[in-house]
Parts: C-alpha cells; sequence; structure tokens
C-alpha cells in the first residue's frame, strides 16, 4: 500500500509530518492494507492563522477492483485529524467488504 502525504500552502509538509501520517495511516488501515493500492492524505489548515478547530485532513483509499473511498475530519491538532479520517475510512471499507464477501 503505497501513502502519499499532501498538504496546501499554510502547512509545512515536511519529512516528520509525512512519517507521523504514515504511520497514522498504516496502523489504522492494517487490518485491510493488503486489499488497498493506495493511500493519499490530504491536510488543509481551513482558517490559515486564526486558529481554532481548522485542520482538515482528508484521507482517500484506493481498494482494488473498487472505486476510491474519502472521508474527511477537523481538528486542531494534525495527528487528530489524520486518526479520525482514517477511522472513518476504515469503517466506510469494512462496510464496503462485508457487503462483498459471499462468506458471511
Amino acid at each position: 500500500m503505497h501513502i502519499q502525504v499532501n498538504t496546501d500552502h499554510n502547512i509545512q509538509g515536511d519529512e516528520r509530518l509525512i512519517e507521523v501520517c504514515e504511520e497514522i495511516v498504516t496502523e489504522a488501515l492494517a487490518p485491510i492494507a493488503k486489499r488497498l493500492s493506495a493511500v493519499e492524505v490530504h491536510i488543509k489548515d481551513i482558517r490559515g492563522p486564526k486558529g481554532g478547530e481548522d485542520i482538515r485532513a482528508t484521507v482517500e483509499a484506493r481498494p482494488e477492483g473498487l472505486r476510491p473511498y474519502a472521508a474527511h475530519h477537523d481538528a486542531t491538532e494534525i495527528p487528530v485529524a489524520v486518526r479520525q479520517a482514517a477511522k472513518k475510512v476504515r469503517a466506510r471499507l469494512d462496510s464496503e467488504f462485508k457487503k462483498l464477501s459471499p462468506y458471511q
């Protein structure tokens, strides 16, 4: 599973940020990782320097043979936003995979 991290112009996408995001996404999606070809993380500072709950993380997962699924979460800290968005994507994909499974 390839993980790509993208940031807007208000957030510095340094190596440490990429490591943290990759670690969070890898952990959250571990049970379904073999069914994913790629995951993209988009981090955006919605309100810029104004502060508040303005970090939006969008996690888009691309399962093999299915259309991409995405979810976002807003928070004050990047790790929290990424973790919650990844959990939402996993829940959605778990549901989709169960629907497709012939062994229920």
